[in-house]
C-alpha cells in the first residue's frame, strides 16, 4: 500500500494532486497516481496558465477555436473545460466508488472576478453548466465579495471548492456561507445530500508573511516562531471546522442528509529551506480533511512522509504560538489579508499572462 493510500485507508485523508497538464492526461501519469491514491485534482489560474505556456498540446485545438471565430478568452476557456472534463473522467471511478463523496477535479473562476460578486456568480453558474460532471467542484475565492458569492452558490445545490482561505475570521465567514446556503437550499426544496464543497485553508504563503514580520523582531522568543504561525492556524482551523459541525444548526441539516464541507490544506510546499519538505503535510494529518501536494510533493511524501494523525495533537501549543505572535504585534487576520490580496494579484496576473501569450499565437496566425 503506498503512502497516499494509507493517508486515506488508516487516516481518512483524501490526497489530491495540485496540479492539471494535458501533457499528464495523454500520457497516462494522472491515471497513474490515482492508481497510487490520488483522489482529486484541483488547479488555479497559475497551475492553468503554466500548463498551457508550457506545452504544445494545446496548439491544435486553440488554432481550430480561433479558426471557428472564437475570442481568445473563449478559446482559453475550451481549452480548460476539455483538461476539465478529461481530468473528471480520470477521477469518475473513485468519485463513484466514494458514493459521490470524492474523486472531484476543481477549477477556479476567472481571478480578475475577485471583487465581483454577481460576475463571480454568473461566472460559476456557466462553468457548472459548462462543464456538466457530477465530480466537478468550481472555485471561488474567499474575498469579501466572493463569501456572498458561496453562500449563493450553495443555495443553488452547486459543488463549490472555496479557495484562498488565510485567516480564522474568513473561514467563519465561509463555514457560515455553506451553512446559509445549504439552509437556503432546502428551503426551495433541494436535497442538500447533492451538494459538497470544500474550504481551502492556504498554509506556506501565511508563514512566508508572518516569517517576514519577525524579522522585525530581534530576540529568541522571535526566532523561535518562525515557520510555525501556519500549522498552528491551521490545527485551529481544524478545531472551528469541528465545533460548526456538531451544533444544533448544524444537526438540523445533517438530518436531511447534508455534508460537511471538508477543510483543504492548500500550498503544502514549504517556500522556507529551514522546514522539511513534507512538513505541512506531516503536521496536518486528519479525518475528514483533504491536503492537496504538488507533483514533487506526491514524490517527497512518498519517499519519506510520515503517516500518523496530527491534525489535533498539540492544539494548546497552536494557541500558544498566535498568543505570542499576538505579544509582537503580528495579527494573523491582518496577515490573512495582506496574503489574500497577493494571492488574487498573482493569479490575474497568471491568467492575463496566459491571455496575452494567447494573443500572440492568433496573431502568428493570421499571418499564415
Amino acid at each position: 500500500m503506498s503512502q497516499l493510500q494509507q493517508l486515506h485507508a488508516e487516516q481518512g485523508q483524501s490526497p489530491w494532486l495540485d496540479n492539471l497538464t494535458r501533457e499528464d492526461l495523454s500520457n497516462g501519469r494522472l491515471a497513474h497516481l490515482v492508481a497510487d491514491g490520488i483522489r482529486g485534482v484541483t488547479a488555479n489560474p497559475t497551475i492553468v496558465a503554466k500548463a498551457i505556456e508550457s506545452s504544445d498540446e494545446y496548439d491544435e485545438q486553440f488554432a481550430s477555436l480561433v479558426t471557428a471565430g472564437r475570442s481568445t478568452v473563449e478559446a482559453y476557456w475550451e481549452l480548460v473545460a476539455s483538461d476539465v472534463s478529461a481530468a473528471c473522467a480520470v477521477l469518475r471511478p473513485v468519485h463513484d466508488d466514494a458514493g459521490g463523496m470524492d474523486g472531484f477535479v476543481s477549477v477556479e473562476v476567472a481571478p480578475d472576478l475577485a471583487g465581483d460578486t454577481e460576475r463571480t456568480i454568473r461566472a460559476a453558474r456557466r462553468l457548472h453548466q459548462r462543464i456538466d460532471e457530477p465530480n466537478l467542484m468550481v472555485k471561488i475565492p474567499a474575498t469579501a465579495q466572493g463569501v456572498p458569492a458561496i453562500e449563493a452558490m450553495t443555495a443553488e445545490g452547486r459543488n463549490i471548492t472555496v479557495t484562498l482561505i488565510f485567516s480564522l475570521s474568513r473561514y467563519a465567514e465561509v463555514i457560515d456561507a455553506y451553512l446559509a446556503g445549504l439552509e437556503s437550499f432546502v428551503t426551495t426544496g433541494g436535497d442538500p445530500a447533492q451538494v459538497h464543497s470544500v474550504a481551502s485553508f492556504f498554509v506556506s504563503r501565511v508563514d512566508t508573511e508572518v516569517d517576514r514580520r519577525l524579522e522585525a523582531h530581534r530576540g529568541a522568543s522571535a526566532a523561535a516562531l518562525r515557520g510555525r504561525a501556519a500549522v498552528a492556524q491551521a490545527k485551529l482551523a481544524y478545531q472551528m471546522f469541528q465545533d460548526c459541525h456538531c451544533g444544533s444548526r448544524w444537526e438540523r441539516l445533517a438530518t436531511l442528509g447534508a455534508h460537511p464541507q471538508l477543510p483543504l490544506w492548500a500550498s503544502t510546499s514549504p517556500k522556507d529551506p529551514g522546514l522539511r519538505d513534507t512538513d505541512y503535510v506531516d503536521e496536518l494529518i486528519g479525518p475528514r480533511t483533504i491536503t492537496t501536494l504538488a507533483e514533487a510533493t506526491v514524490d517527497q511524501f512518498e519517499d519519506h512522509g510520515v503517516v500518523a494523525r496530527t491534525v489535533d495533537t498539540g492544539a494548546e501549543e497552536a494557541r500558544d504560538v498566535v498568543r505570542r505572535l499576538a505579544d509582537l504585534h503580528i495579527d494573523l487576520d491582518d496577515v490573512g489579508l495582506g496574503v489574500e490580496q497577493q494571492g488574487v494579484e498573482k493569479f490575474r496576473r497568471s491568467y492575463q499572462g496566459v491571455l496575452e501569450m494567447l494573443d500572440a499565437k492568433v496573431h502568428q496566425l493570421d499571418r499564415i
